[in-house]
């Protein structure tokens, strides 16, 4: 693990991100704070390009929890069904709608405990509604966000919220409204998982990690085989080769 950032190069990391996009935004698709709250919901385990092509459809139909609601969870489904575990987010959907509706005044509640009251909601979905619907300086920790912090040694974290804690002290208050949006990003195009395209990235200099690709030209790590499995579906194990000529006892003499 790198050693951790200093403050002054984490300054100087934002202040880089901010010049390359001073105003991020989301690349989900929304319409308003409900479709925000049931896109974040359907992006779990998806792609938000996936997710789009959905919503796109869904939205000029059902763009609040009154007429998602009226939708029903199979009508949902239908709309749904080309994003991972649909079936599953159409009955959180459909719950979530309705208690918005009972409880909440058909209004999306601003505050972080109130949304994670919602079902399929957790705490990096209120995260992301809470800072692009209501513009509350809050950092939602994916995948993208997990690895930059860790990688970077800007935020070191075993888990998500260790992360989302380090990023709240170490990022500059004047930053930390858009942190979360230039953090996924670079994530996402620059520091990806596989091979992090660190020879275009515009903080290599202050990014601890020790392993950098500084050349497009060297080759993708290569991918683990898949371990065989049998019929039954359990994973197969390594047969032992005997050689062409088995060994052979010899027969005790009889006394």
């Amino acid at each position: 693990m790198p050693r951790k950032m200093t403050r002054a190069k984490a300054h100087e990391m934002f202040r880089r991100l901010a010049d390359v996009s001073p105003e991020p935004q989301t690349e989900l698709y929304f319409k308003n704070p409900f479709t925000l709250v049931v896109a974040v919901a359907l992006s779990a385990q998806a792609t938000d390009e996936g997710v789009n092509k959905a919503t796109k459809t869904l939205f000029e139909i059902a763009d609040s929890p009154q007429s998602m609601a009226a939708l029903g969870e199979q009508k949902l489904g239908d709309y749904i069904k080309t994003i991972g575990l649909w079936r599953n987010k159409a009955k959180n959907v459909i719950a979530l709608s309705e208690k918005i509706i009972s409880e909440f005044g058909g209004k999306v509640p601003e505050t972080r405990e109130a949304l994670e009251t919602l079902p399929g909601v957790g705490r990096k979905t209120a995260n992301v509604v809470i800072n692009v619907a209501f513009g509350q300086p809050t950092i939602a920790v994916d995948t993208h966000i997990f690895r930059v912090g860790n990688r970077t040694g800007l935020a070191p974290g075993k888990n998500p919220l260790e992360v989302e804690l380090g990023l709240e002290k170490i990022v500059p208050e004047e930053f930390l409204l858009h942190a979360h949006h230039w953090l996924i990003l670079h994530g996402r195009y620059v520091c990806k998982a596989r091979r992090p395209e660190c020879w275009r990235c515009n903080i290599v200099d202050l990014c601890g990690f020790k392993d950098k690709v500084m050349s497009p030209d060297k080759p993708k790590p290569a991918k683990k085989p898949a371990a065989k499995k049998t019929t039954d579906g359990k994973k197969a194990t390594a047969k032992k080769k005997f050689g062409l000529k088995p060994k052979l006892r010899t027969a005790k003499k009889k006394s």
